[in-house]
Formats: C-alpha cells, structure tokens, sequence
C-alpha cells in the first residue's frame, strides 16, 4: 500500500463544487478568450455561485460510461466506494459543458459558422455519449445586444441555431465583449449553476431508482455506496442539509455490515471518510456540538475494531488519523468564526492523536523485527499502481469472503507491511502532533498541558536522536516545573536531559544537570545519587564518565569518543555555571552581620554553605564579589587545608570575612553582586556561582515554610544547636554611615521668635573626643525639605549687630569654627531673622574630622552630630485701626478736603516688654477707579496708608542695655473709600445759647464743582427754638463761590436742644447723599438759664414749699 495511505485522499477534504467544462476557448493565442477565462476564475468572491471551472478542447474524451445494469440479481459487490469515484465527478464527468463560439447575428457567414456550430455541439454529444451532462452554448459577439423583442433578426437566427445544434432555448447565451464583461459573466454562471443543479437532481433520483434491485443479503456494501453517493452528489448540488441526512445514514450502515479480518480495514476507512464528512458538515452548520458528539460516536465505535493483531499498528495509525483530521476541522471552524474554551479546543485532540501515534510507534517496534527480510515479491504492488476500493488489500483486491483466498500471499503481505512500517518516522510524526497541540493551548492559555506536552516533545526528539532540539525544549519546561515545585516530574525531566547532555558530551550541560539531581530537590533513590556524584567527580578530573543507565547501546560507542575527544581538548578548562535558577547540590547563603556598619568598624560578612550529596565534596576557593570590586580581596578564602574546605552531607558550615570600608563609601551601600565556589582543580575547574546573597529556584519558598514553622515550634529551634538552614536569612547590602561623633551640641534661646527680630540662638560645642578633632564646621539655619516660601521669609547670621536684610541666606553653610581639644568648650550665638509667622524647624550641624584606628589601619574619620528646634514665630504686637470724624463718629468712607481723625490701637502679643522707639504715618498709595490726574481724589478712590513702629524687644529689662538694633514693623492700615460731594457747607454759631436770648446762626454754603448749583434750602420747626430767617429758598450758586445763610434761633427750653433741620436738595446732583451734607452740621446745642429765670425759679419753688 501507498506509504501515505492514512492521509484523507483531497478530493474527500475539499469543498464539492460543480464541475462546469468550457471548450471553444483559446487562452493561449486569443486575447478576447483570455479575458473570458480570467473573468471566470480570477478574483472569486465569496457571493459568486460555487461552480469549477476548466478549459477542456473541444474533442476532449470524457470519461466512458458503463453499460447500465438492468439486474442486479447475480451480482456481488467487489467493493464499497472506488477510489476515482469522487474525483471523476469533480474534475472529469462535468455537470455542464459549454461551447463557446465567436458569431454575431449579423454575419455575412451566418449559413456556414452555424453549421460549423452545430457540428462542435455533436462531437461534444458523442464524447459525452451515456451522461446526462447538459450541453449549453455562448455566442461571443462583438456588438452590445438589443432588448429581447427589438431584433427580429436575432431572434430568428436564434431559433435556426438551437434546432441546428438541438439545444434548447435556455441552452443559448450571449456574450457582448464590451467594458461590461464581468457582469454579463455572472449572470453567464448564475445560468450555468442551474443547469448542473438540474444535472445533479437528475444523478441523485438515478442512484436512487438502484434501491429496487437490491436486497440486504447481497447488497450491504451498494446500499452504503449508494448512500454516499447521493450525499456526495447533494453536496455537489449545494443541498448540505440533505446531504448531511445522507451521510448519517451511510454510516448507519456502514456499522451494520459484517465485520471480520478481511474487511475491517475497508470498513474503518470508509466510516472515517463518512464520519469526516458529517462533521465538516456540522461545522459548516455551525453546530458544533453535534460534530464533536459525532466524532465520540465513531471513536466509540471503532477503537476496538483492531483488526489483525500483527497489524495493530495500522488500527492506531488509523485512530491518530481521526483525531488529527477532526482537530484540523475544528480549528478550520474557529479560523472561519466559532468560539472555543481552554476545555474544549483542538489541542486535545490534536494530543489525543499524539498518543495514538506513540502507541503505533511501540506495536511497530514489537510487531515488526528487525531481522525479517523483504519478501521476493512485491506484494503491495498492483497492475494500475494503484487501488480499486478504498480500504482493501493490494493483494487481495475485490475479495469479500472471510478467508483469505491464499494464506501464503496472505502472510507475505502482512510481513511487507511490518517491513514497510519499520521505515516510518514515527518520532517525526508524534513531534509534529504535539508541537500543534501545544500551540492550541498556549492559545486558550493553558500552562500546565503545555509543559506536559513540550516534554514529550522533548522525549521524541530523545528518541530521535536529535539531543540539541530535545534539551532546547526540556530546559523551558523545567523552568515551569521547578517554580511550581514538582519535584517528582523535574526529576524525571532531568534524568532525560542527562542522557542527551552524556550521549551528546555535552560537559557544561550535564555537569549542570548532575548538580540538580544530586540537589534536595531529586527524588532519585543513594545509589543513584552516589553513581552520578562518582561521574561528576570524574568529570571535573578531566575523565570520561561512564554511560548512563537506558542510553541507546548503538549511541554510548559514539558518544565515549565525543567524551575522549573532549576531555584531551588543549586550552581553558574552566566553566562557568550560575546556579540560581536552578537547584544544585550545593546551597550557598551569606550574609552581612548588619544592615549597616560605622566606618570606625570592621564590616562583617558571612557564607553558609551545605552539602546535600551523599558524600563530602571538596572545593578549592570561596570568593564574594561586592559592588566595590576594591574589597574583594578581602572577600577570598584559599587554603590547603581539605578539612576546612569539605562540605559534609548535610551538614552546614559557616565562613566569615572582614574588612575595613574606606571613608570615601561614608552613606554609600555596599552590596554582594555574587558568591563563587571552585570545584575541581588542575583538571577541571568549575565555578559555581550564585547572584547576590545565595539562594536558589526553591529558596524563597523553603523561607517561607520556615518562617510558618519557626512560628509554631519556635521554642524546639531555640533548643537545637546547629541553625536552621531554611530559617537563615540573607543580608545581600548594608550601609557606610559615618562614626559615632563624640561632641555635644547644646542649643540655647527663649521662645517664641518675634517677627522681624533679631532671635538669638546660643550654640555650645564641647569635645568629648580622645584626640583632637581638627576642621570643625557648622552649618546652621532653616532645614532643607520644608515649605518653599519659608526659605524667603528666613534669614541667618552670625552678626547681630545689625538687622539683617533679605540677602541674608536662610542656611549659612561650612562656617569654620577652628580645631577642638578634648574637653574644650566653644560657644557661638546664631541670630535668626523670621519675615512670616510660624513654625520653623531649624538645622544645626557640626562637623570635624578625626584620626582613630581599626584593626592596625590608620583612618581620619569625618564626623557629625545634628541638633534640630522647631521655633514658633509670632507677631509683636496686634494694632487696630478706626476712622473717626471730628466729633469722634466713626467713618466707613471719607470725603475729600474734610478733615478726620486716625486712631489706632496698639495691643502687645509678646510675652516680653516691647520698648517702642517711634512710629510714623506714611502714605504709600492712591488709586482711582476712573482715570483721572494724580492731583485729583474722586468718587471711588482707594486710600491705603501704613504706620511704621521702630521697636527693642526686651527680654530683661535688668541686663538692658540699649545696644540692641532697632526693629521695623510696618503695619499696613485698611483700605477707605473717599467720595467727593457738590457742596460743602459749615456752620458759625456760639458754643452755647441762653434761654430767651436771640442765637444767631451763619451757615456756609461752598460750590466746589465747575458748574453752577441749584439748591434748595428748607429749614424744619422744632419745639425747643423759634428762629427768623427764610424758611424756604432756592439759590444759585456760581462755581468755587460761597453763599451765606443767616438765621436767629430763639431757644425756649434749657438742655441740650435739637437745633432745627436744615434740609438741602440739589436738582442738579440728584444722586447726592444729603446724609453726608447734614454730618457737617451741628446738630444740638446747650442752652443755659438766664439769671431772671433763676429767680423766678426759685421763687416759685419756695412758694410750692419744696
């Protein structure tokens, strides 16, 4: 049999369409037929009718037809389906050939070209004599047709024409080769489409007519024939619906027929080409839940269909092919729209077809001995090359009895089969399974079946001898593995990488790889651990190790040359291996005593290192690497001493190194960029190295579980001895700070600050060193990170003298003090300037340096001791302002030209006495609303004036002296508004009347606008005078002029008395306050007893005896 007899033949996988021949059609010479041609079968849209197309002459010999069996009493079916069935029908028998010739109705040659016409159209009949192919022809003419009816012409030669050809109406096209082509070409297909929907319709009620003939004893194999006939012939008709009825019952009976030996192989075929076929079906319908219930139904029905037990391999073969196709169809179907799930997609069956893959692969290598000899005979070869029957034996074709019909042929058959078989690449094909099944699910994000199957992947290519691939894959999922910690899988992972790393010698691969199976994490059993450990060690003294258990046999002669030819390389022999992702034998924590270290002290570092092999190591050289690479040094250990530098299984051993920091790293951290160990010596070195501080795959993780545990058995870990491995932390950094300074820095001062003072901040150092500490700076003010706005607002000197000005700094920087002797004292004041109130943190800091020594090394040390104060500014004092006109009322707007009075309050917010010095009123600006000249005040105007207080602030009257400098504070006085008015008038009356005695009264009327006043004037009555003057008036008034009003008031009651009302209007300002007007004049007066009236008062009290 054909070496490819599992693959779906195409003309099963493919979309049925109908096949359409056109003939008359010369694409090679005739530029007009080959654009026919292209408008057929160039750029076919999905909404263009499914046909086939082919260009076939017009003698072309079409596939004969057999004579028509009238009776099927006596015959016996040789087979279920004929191999060139399907594609007779799709690409030889057409449904509609179609002859294409050049005539217009208006040739002058119509007479001969038609006869030429009908004569093509009778070798087209002969070739196709005992087909129902409909037979059509198109006309290509050159002019655009008239509308039906219009050409009387035309249509007459149209009728000669179909009786000459015997073709009817519907039968004739014609094809105008205008700019409209491709249009008149679809309508050309839309008519050819029913046509072969006619010659389909026709086929299927001919394989039906079959039915009568046949009986159920006989005819099994026709009824399963014939329904896959008209299933077929429906889908080329475009009927999927029926179709799909057509193919289940086809596979009904396909499963009804007797099975044995013999036939098994043609059954199983044929129900996977039907089972195919039903589910592409479902697909397309878009049910995809009857397609997958489908497939279960036929593997259901089929795995245990095996056939002959020395072919068991063909049924696997067979079972792989199912679930591959079915997983191609389903990805098809997403590829076109449909939705899958992680635990519904085609990765599984893509997989499922894997594993019946690697089956085959193992009955083949049972079934098929190597030793057996190819038969002399050739007997998968046939007469036609090929099969007549889908499924059957090359060397019993036709054969339907349960028997083979000759046993001997029978057995060499099946040897040339198992002969065959031996040369498949199996591995080929499992790897090309699962690399599908691991993109499908990498697709629906499905982690865990991907690693399982990359590690088959793996295997195969194990097996296929192709090491490299094989550990590429097997190092990305162990990763995987020892993250989720499956130590059970990654052991057996490792144990097949080892192989490949032996059988490839591969030294750094497998020295790597005998390190993690030696590790805690192997779940291999001592002596296999101690075979392995044995190998390393012969390794790393430049030997060949010894082959590892299950290696193929005929690979291990290679692979010991590979290892000589290695191991007697000249050169470096010096590897390499960083270890954290992975989980050696040898685990490594270190540490830095503390987080941070003075300079003055020696830096302590610590390694732990523990063997987890079955028997003690020996390594060469420990060295740390820091991020100074000066310290390194410092970080070796190298000795001859093999007690101190073994590891013992299980047992944890401590190294501690130290050095001194230089005081140039003074805030800097220092940090372990990695822990090295040197196996191996003259032979080979290895170098194992770990990032950081240690640690492997697993040791964050075992951290953890130590930490839970310590928790709950916390007072066991106090009673052992020897330290936990799990529960070791690691230190990877510490911090350079500076030495321990031995200085006090005592501050000095009397809150709260006053704002603008001079607040003075008394500063005492005293050295407690030994030595004389030498540079002594001091850096004082405002401390860096606060409020922006504060550094504007704060200003720092040393002087106080004098008030400082805003160039002062608000942090004086590297002021030098001098040197320091041991005990001595130094005193120095620092005054503070605070422009805004509030709370203020301020810095001082003192810094000297200072030789000392550690461990025998001389060092100058720098040193520094920081003392901070918060210090609250507050104001001096609060001052309030009134405005109060000249009889003390007060003033929410003046007026221009009128005078007021200013009065201000003064109250002390300080806790000490303030000697205020002088204070002055200063005018600092006018503005107006409208413009106006700098000379005038209108309406509107702003008045904004401060008063400036020069003032000292005592804190002791008793030590004051007078040399303190005097403070400014400038308070600035509240926003009035000045209004102007028309008029301004005043009154000249005497202090105070008498009753009965004339009072007379002059009022001043003055116009101090540029345009002449109208006022009017009315005094009102009152019950405590009696005047003489004009009651009412109405008067003009020139610009800047005065006007005189002259009134005798006559009091008649002693007291303060009301003077009467003088109400003035002006009709020319009605917006005028008239209020403002009456505030300039008097209101009351007192009015005194004259002598007469004090003795008749007396007079009159005496007679009353009072």
């Amino acid at each position: 049999m054909a070496g490819s007899q599992w693959e779906l033949p195409p003309e099963l996988c493919c979309r049925p369409m109908a096949f359409v021949a056109l003939t008359g059609l010369d694409v090679v010479y005739n530029a007009v037929h080959r654009a026919i041609w292209d408008a057929f079968c160039a750029n076919r849209r999905a909404d263009r009718v499914p046909i086939s197309f082919k260009v076939l002459p017009g003698d072309h010999e079409y596939p004969k037809c057999r004579t028509k069996r009238t009776s099927y009493e006596w015959y016996i079916p040789k087979g279920i389906l004929k191999t060139g069935w399907m594609n007779k029908h799709l690409n030889l028998v057409p449904a509609l050939v179609v002859l294409f010739y050049e005539l217009d109705w208006d040739d002058p040659q119509w007479k001969e070209k038609q006869s030429e016409c009908a004569t093509k159209v009778e070798i087209v009949r002969t070739s196709l004599q005992g087909r129902n192919t409909k037979v059509a022809v198109v006309l290509i003419q050159k002019k655009t047709p008239l509308p039906p009816g219009e050409d009387l012409v035309a249509s007459e030669r149209a009728a000669a024409l179909c009786n000459a050809c015997d073709l009817s109406g519907k039968s004739l096209f014609v094809l105008p080769h205008t700019d409209h082509l491709v249009g008149y070409i679809i309508r050309l297909e839309n008519a050819f489409y029913e046509h072969a929907q006619t010659y389909y319709y026709t086929e299927i009620r001919r394989v039906k007519s079959h039915k009568e003939f046949l009986n159920k004893t006989t005819h099994q194999l026709l009824f399963v024939r014939h329904q896959f006939k008209i299933a077929f012939f429906s889908e080329l008709k475009q009927d999927t619906q029926n179709a799909l009825k057509y193919y289940r019952t086809a596979y009904s009976l396909v499963h009804e027929l007797r099975a044995h030996e013999t036939n098994m192989l043609e059954i199983k075929t044929m129900a996977g080409f039907i089972n195919y076929k039903i589910c592409r079906l479902c697909f397309q319908h878009n049910t995809p839940l009857d397609a997958i219930a489908q497939f279960r139904k036929h593997i259901d029905l089929c795995k245990k269909k095996i056939g002959s037990a020395e072919l068991a391999f063909e049924h696997a073969a067979w079972m792989s092919k199912q679930f591959q196709s079915f997983g191609e169809l389903f990805d098809e179907a997403i590829k076109l729209g449909l939705t899958a799930i992680q635990t519904q997609n085609p990765g599984f069956y893509y997989q499922q077809a894997a594993c019946y893959s690697q089956d085959r692969k193992q009955q083949a290598q049972q079934l098929c001995q190597g030793g057996a000899s190819h038969p002399s005979t050739e007997p998968l070869d046939t007469q036609s090359g090929g099969l007549d029957f889908y499924g059957q034996r090359p060397w019993r074709q036709g054969h339907q009895s349960i028997d083979p019909p000759d046993a001997e042929k029978e057995k060499t058959g099946i040897l040339a089969l198992q002969i065959k078989e031996r040369d498949v690449p199996h591995s080929e094909l499992i790897i090309a399974l699962l690399s599908n099944a691991v993109a499908q699910f990498k697709k629906y994000k499905c982690p865990r079946m991907k690693s399982h199957l990359m590690v088959q992947m793996g295997e195969e290519y194990y097996h296929a001898k192709d090491y490299t691939k094989a550990l590429k894959l097997l190092d990305y999922v162990m990763c995987d593995y020892r993250t989720e910690r499956w130590w059970g899988l990654l052991t057996a992972i490792l144990t097949t990488a080892l192989r490949c790393a032996y059988l490839m010698a591969s030294v750094k691969d497998y020295i790597i790889y005998c390190m993690e199976l030696l590790g805690r994490a192997s779940t291999l059993k001592e002596e296999q651990k101690s075979r392995i450990e044995k190998n390393l060690i012969r390794v790393l003294m430049n030997e060949v190790p010894d082959a590892e258990p299950e290696c193929d046999s005929s690979s291990i002669s290679t692979a010991r040359s590979l290892w000589s030819d290695r191991m007697s390389l000249a050169g470096s022999k010096e590897l390499t291996i960083e270890v954290q992702d992975y989980i050696p034998f040898i685990q490594c924590k270190a540490k830095f005593q503390s987080p941070s270290f003075h300079v003055d002290q020696p830096i302590q570092l610590q390694v732990y290192l523990r063997a987890d092999c079955p028997h003690p190591v020996s390594f060469n050289k420990l060295a740390v690497s820091l991020s100074n690479q000066e310290y390194n040094q410092w970080c070796v250990l190298e000795s001859s001493d093999h007690r101190n530098m073994s590891l013992l299984p299980g047992k944890t051993k401590l190294y501690n190194f130290s050095f001194v920091a230089k005081t140039e790293d003074v805030g800097k951290k220092i940090e372990m960029t990695g822990v090295e160990l040197m196996l191996g010596s003259e032979g080979r070195c290895v170098f194992v190295s770990w990032r950081g501080a240690g640690g492997d795959a697993a040791s964050a993780h075992e951290a953890l579980q130590a930490g839970r545990s310590s928790r709950q058995w916390g007072r066991c870990m106090e009673a052992r001895q020897e330290p936990d491995w799990d529960s070791l932390s690691m230190q990877h950094s510490t911090m350079i700070i500076s030495r321990v300074p031995k200085i006090s820095v005592q501050l000095g001062h009397q809150p709260p600050a006053l704002n603008n003072e001079m607040y003075c901040i008394n500063l005492t150092i005293q050295s407690q060193e030994q030595g004389i500490a030498t540079d002594v700076k001091l850096t004082a003010g405002l401390k860096p990170g606060q409020d922006a706005n504060l550094s504007q607002t704060t200003h720092v000197t040393l002087d106080g003298s004098k008030v400082c000005d805003d160039a002062a700094p608000a942090l004086l920087t590297d002021v030098p003090l001098g040197d320091l002797k041991p005990g001595e004292k130094l005193e120095k004041c620092v005054f503070v300037k605070c422009v805004s109130n509030g709370p203020r943190v301020f810095l001082f800091h003192v810094a000297y340096s200072i030789d000392t020594t550690v461990e025998g090394r001389q060092i100058v040390c720098k040193c520094h001791k920081d003392e901070t104060v918060t210090i609250e500014t507050v104001v001096p004092f609060e001052v309030s302002v009134k405005f109060l006109s000249t009889k003390f009322e007060p003033l929410d707007r003046l007026v221009v030209d009128i005078p007021f009075l200013l009065m201000t309050d003064i109250l002390s917010s300080s806790p000490w006495p303030l000697l205020l010095d002088s204070s002055s009123l200063q005018l600092l600006a006018m503005t107006s609303n409208t413009p106006q000249r700098q000379s005038q005040l209108q309406e509107g105007t702003w008045l904004v004036s401060t008063v400036i207080f020069n003032l000292i602030h005592v804190k002791s009257f008793d030590t004051f002296t007078g040399n303190y400098p005097l403070i400014q504070t400038t308070v600035t006085l509240p926003h009035v508004i000045l209004e102007s008015i028309p008029l301004y008038i005043h009154a000249e009356l005497p202090s105070f009347g008498r009753v009965r005695e004339s009072l007379s009264v002059r009022y001043h009327i003055e116009n101090r606008t540029a345009l002449v006043q109208e006022v009017e004037m009315a005094v009102e009555p009152s019950d405590a005078f009696m005047f003489s003057g004009l009651k009412q008036v109405r008067l003009r008034i020139l610009p800047g002029s005065e006007q005189q009003m002259l009134y005798n008031y006559y009091p008649l009651m002693a007291g303060y008395q009301t003077l009467p009302q003088l109400n003035i209007s002006l009709p020319r300002c009605p917006n005028t306050n008239t209020h403002t007007l009456r505030r300039f004049l008097p209101q009351r007066i007192f009015v005194k007893v004259t002598k007469s009236w004090k003795c008749v008062l007396t007079t009159e009290l005496a007679v009353t005896g009072i």
